[in-house]
């Protein structure tokens, strides 16, 4: 994904920023911008450059602007963000489409059963507790989102390796049978249907 492209969906998120708003993410951001540099900001877009100017953001850096916008009220800003990360040179290094599709459905399934206990999993991914205590950061009060993300960093880790199988196996790992048993059906049911 081009530079062209990133800073595009960086102007177009500025745009759509209300000036309350812009100062909602100003104030966030205090601490690491300094009072006299903030001052100056006027636009969505002058803080985003200072934002890549102090390593917080950039095409592989998202998290952080992302986890402002939903402070600030904007989920929908930050999922255009999310989009924009999963069109980016994540995608030049995952699976085959069929085999995405699969982890799709898995991931869909797994977040709808994996509950509190989702850190057991995350380890037997092989994720650090550095990005566990990452994801859990990111959402503390949405158990099903803390899941997601932490399925959506292990296919990151993963790229082209990531497989179901090394899911089910995970989850059998971890003594989570009945969820393992039901990405299986689940996945049998989508191949039943494609036949």
């Amino acid at each position: 994904m081009s530079s062209l492209q990133f800073h595009s969906v960086l102007l177009e998120i500025s745009n759509q920023l209300s000036g309350e708003q812009l100062k909602d993410l100003k104030y966030l951001c205090g601490d690491m911008i300094g009072k006299g540099k903030m001052e100056k900001i006027t636009t969505g877009t002058q803080l985003f450059q200072v934002l890549t100017e102090r390593t917080k953001l950039g095409p592989d850096k998202l998290d952080y602007l992302s986890q402002l916008l939903k402070e600030i009220k904007r989920p929908d800003l930050s999922n255009k963000l999310e989009c924009f990360e999963s069109q980016s040179g994540y995608t030049d290094n995952q699976p085959e489409q069929k085999e995405r599709d699969k982890l799709d459905l898995a991931t869909n399934v797994i977040v709808e059963n994996v509950g509190r206990r989702w850190r057991k999993l995350g380890r037997s991914l092989n994720l650090s507790e550095v990005k566990l205590d990452s994801i859990a950061r990111r959402h503390p009060d949405d158990l099903e989102e803390t899941v997601r993300e932490l399925l959506k960093e292990w296919r990151k880790s993963r790229g082209a390796e990531a497989q179901t199988q090394d899911l089910i196996k995970a989850l059998r790992d971890c003594q989570f049978n009945l969820t393992a048993d039901k990405v299986k059906e689940a996945l049998e049911a989508a191949n039943t249907e494609q036949d």
